[in-house]
């Protein structure tokens, strides 16, 4: 694996099952990269970041600095404020816990912040001046960018569009509330979504690519269930690709921006429900057919988004010191 020299960055995106890292060289190109699992509280959190960021450059002095993406409300003092699908971090001072482990300076962001940095500077995003990032992953991270810059809000904690309610009575959110976005759009939505589908149908396709098991299920039997033609599964993707057009739907009708990236693992089947996705917004947002439609594309950058742009945080703050 490649070690740094003068002018790498090292950005690493921290998700609720992964934490992925990358090296950037000065032309933004990725020069390493490494993943491992996501542990469950603040210490054991630490310290897998410092051992990927160890992983990554064997002598973390030859990089001139670290950048690190984490979900939920971090504020702008570099505390995690509160992270539901991290189970544990909450009031912890997580910048100052990785500057004393690593012994030098990091800066940190909520990763779908950093995810939006990286589309708009090298990205989708390139000349956008209003825009919207959603990531589907475990949950729905996001970000909104205004006048070409991403916003943070008063405290650090802009852009949670994944826990605005789209179901006062709804499914349960690991944030402790009831019908959030992220219950029915997310990782864990389609799962949810894909059980209850495989305990209806019986046999259920679904059911057979998860070895008879029903804890077993998960979004990518029913993706492969759909790619086979499975009437159920796709049935089941166009009820995701409803709820995921109810909150961009919303989104428009508070921010109107010009352009909405989809990013995250689910972007992987994004050909699935790309359709079903343009119909039911079409349907959902206000005034439709009176208004500009938002163009809808996934994350250019992929799953790495997050990391690189934690690498291009480090890197503009490092500058500017």
């Amino acid at each position: 694996m490649s070690a740094g020299r003068a002018g790498y960055t090292v950005g690493i995106d921290v998700g609720g099952t992964k934490c992925l890292g990358v090296i950037l060289d000065s032309d933004n190109q990725v020069v390493a990269e490494t993943r491992v699992a996501t542990p469950a509280g603040t210490d054991n959190l630490v310290e897998v970041l410092a051992e990927v960021s160890t992983e990554l450059v064997r002598i973390p002095g030859e990089v001139d600095a670290m950048g690190f993406g984490l979900p939920g409300l971090l504020d702008t003092e570099g505390r995690f404020r509160f992270a539901p699908n991290l189970g544990g971090p909450v009031e912890a001072p997580i910048a100052e816990l990785l500057s004393e482990r690593l012994g030098r300076q990091v800066w940190i962001d909520n990763d779908a912040n950093c995810a939006a940095r990286a589309e708009l500077r090298i990205g989708a995003a390139i000349g956008v001046q209003d825009a919207v990032l959603v990531t589907l992953g475990t949950g729905i991270g996001s970000s909104v960018i205004m006048a070409g810059e991403v916003q943070r809000g008063a405290h650090g904690m802009a852009g949670e569009l994944g826990h605005m309610t789209v179901d006062a009575h709804g499914e349960p959110c690991a944030c402790g509330r009831r019908g959030c976005w992220e219950s029915y759009a997310s990782g864990s939505g389609l799962r949810r979504m894909a059980r209850t589908a495989a305990i209806a149908e019986s046999p259920s396709q679904i059911l057979v690519l998860a070895g008879g098991d029903l804890e077993n299920v998960r979004g990518e039997h029913l993706t492969r269930a759909a790619r086979d033609g499975d009437v159920v599964a796709v049935e089941v993707l166009d009820r995701f690709a409803w709820w995921l057009a109810l909150g961009l739907a919303n989104v428009s009708a508070a921010l109107d921006p010009e352009l909405m990236i989809l990013g995250g693992g689910l972007v992987a089947d994004w050909d699935l429900y790309e359709k079903p996705l343009q119909k039911h917004y079409s349907a959902l947002v206000l005034g439709s057919g009176h208004r500009p439609d938002p163009a809808i594309v996934p994350a250019a950058l992929g799953e790495r988004a997050g990391a690189m742009g934690a690498a291009l945080l480090a890197r503009d703050e490092f500058a500017s010191r």
